[in-house]
C-alpha cells in the first residue's frame, strides 16, 4: 500500500552523463565513442551532442535503466575567434546572478513552493534588475551628463580650435541645443540596453533552452 501523501517516483528515471573535454578539444565523436552523432542544443561555437540512437531517450526512459544518457559538451570554439568576444564580459555580472539563482533551495515537487524559496527567487530577480539598472545609470552618467550636458556645452570641448569629435554640438550649432544634445546623448544607453538584450537571448536560445532528461512519472496508486 503506497503513502497517498508521497509524491509518485519515476518508473525509469534518466540519470544523466556528462562528458567535457578539455583544452584539447576532443570532437564529440571521440568524447561519446561513436562516429554517429546529433548535436541537441547549441551552435558552431558550443554545444551538446548525443549519440544518434540517444537523441528520443527522454520518449524511451525504459531503455535506460541502470545506465546513463550520455551526453558531450564542446567548447573549444569559445576560447577563439576575433576581439568583438570582448562583449561578453558585459554579462559577468548577470553570470553571479544566474548563478545564485540555480544555487535556490530545492522546491518540493508537488505542491506549492515554500515562502523561503519563492522569497529567494524574488531577491534574486530584484538584484538582477539593481544590475541592470546600475550599468544603465552608468551609461547614463556619461553619455547624458558628462559628454551631452557639460562638456558639449562647453566651448572648451566643442571649439573648433580644441579640435574634439564634439565639433558638432557646439553651441550655436544644430545639435548644440541642448535638448537635442541629451536626445543624441540618449542613444548610448538605448544602444547598451539593446546588447545586453541581444546576447542575453542568443545565450538563451543557443545554450540554456535545453531542458534536461526527464523520466516518465508512474500513476499515483490508491490504497
Amino acid at each position: 500500500m503506497s503513502d497517498p501523501s508521497q509524491p509518485p517516483q519515476p518508473l525509469h528515471p534518466l540519470a544523466l552523463e556528462l562528458r567535457v573535454h578539455g583544452v584539447h578539444g576532443a570532437p564529440p565523436d571521440e568524447l561519446l565513442g561513436d562516429p554517429r552523432t546529433v548535436r541537441i542544443t547549441g551552435d558552431s561555437t558550443a554545444a551538446v551532442f548525443r549519440r544518434a540512437a540517444d537523441v528520443d531517450a527522454e520518449a524511451h526512459p525504459e531503455r535506460y535503466a541502470g545506465r546513463p544518457v550520455v551526453e558531450a559538451y564542446c567548447w573549444s570554439r569559445l576560447t577563439s575567434g576575433n576581439g568583438a568576444r570582448a562583449l561578453w564580459l558585459l554579462l559577468l555580472p548577470f553570470m553571479v546572478v544566474n548563478l545564485a539563482h540555480w544555487a535556490r533551495p530545492a522546491a518540493p515537487a508537488t505542491g506549492p513552493a515554500p515562502r523561503a524559496v519563492r522569497a529567494y527567487g524574488v531577491l534574486v530577480r530584484v538584484l538582477a534588475l539593481s544590475l541592470t539598472l546600475l550599468l544603465i545609470a552608468a551609461a547614463c552618467e556619461v553619455a547624458l551628463d558628462l559628454l551631452a550636458w557639460q562638456c558639449a556645452g562647453s566651448g572648451a570641448c566643442t571649439g573648433s580650435g580644441a579640435g574634439s569629435w564634439l565639433g558638432f554640438m557646439e553651441p550655436g550649432r544644430w545639435w548644440g541645443q541642448p535638448g537635442r544634445r541629451l536626445a543624441l546623448g540618449a542613444l548610448v544607453p538605448a544602444a547598451l540596453t539593446w546588447l545586453l538584450w541581444y546576447l542575453s537571448n542568443r545565450t538563451w536560445s543557443a545554450y540554456e533552452s535545453q531542458p534536461p532528461p526527464a523520466g516518465a512519472a508512474v500513476p499515483a496508486v490508491r490504497p
